[in-house]
């Protein structure tokens, strides 16, 4: 009987602290916050040339996307040649040492994706690059 009762009042006395727990939790939250890029894309889908030289470009911060009618995509939203200049300001204001990459169809007119590539370079964006495909 003694057995009986010695068992029943160990199980109430046994609790779970669930303060580090959730202090750990926090914890990586936090961690993977901090270290997470976040990139903004363009909002369109753009069919790549075909490049053997391409490489994976490991850090990009901004996709512009240069559709085959003309038209500029820019964190999910058509924009106008001329508001892709105070765009890469505004996002260099943001992210001082950011990297934009464009993402021209293969099929887009060139005098436009200079355009934006010359826009980018004016703002100030040290870092610009043409997206390309490996074959």
């Amino acid at each position: 009987m003694r057995k009986m009762i010695s068992r029943q009042q160990d199980s109430e006395e046994l609790e779970l602290n669930m303060a580090s727990l959730i202090d750990m939790i926090f914890i990586l939250l936090i961690f993977f916050l901090v270290t997470t890029s976040f990139v903004k894309e363009a909002g369109v889908e753009v069919q790549r040339p075909v490049a053997s030289s391409a490489q994976t470009k490991e850090k990009t911060n901004m996709v512009l996307a240069v559709t085959h009618e003309g038209t500029i995509w820019a964190e999910g939203r058509t924009i106008d040649i001329r508001s892709v200049r105070a765009c890469m300001e505004r996002f260099l204001s943001e992210t001082p040492k950011g990297s934009v990459v464009i993402a021209a169809d293969k099929d887009s007119r060139t005098g436009t994706v200079i355009q934006v590539l010359d826009a980018c370079r004016l703002a100030g964006v040290k870092n610009v690059s043409v997206a390309a495909r490996r074959p």
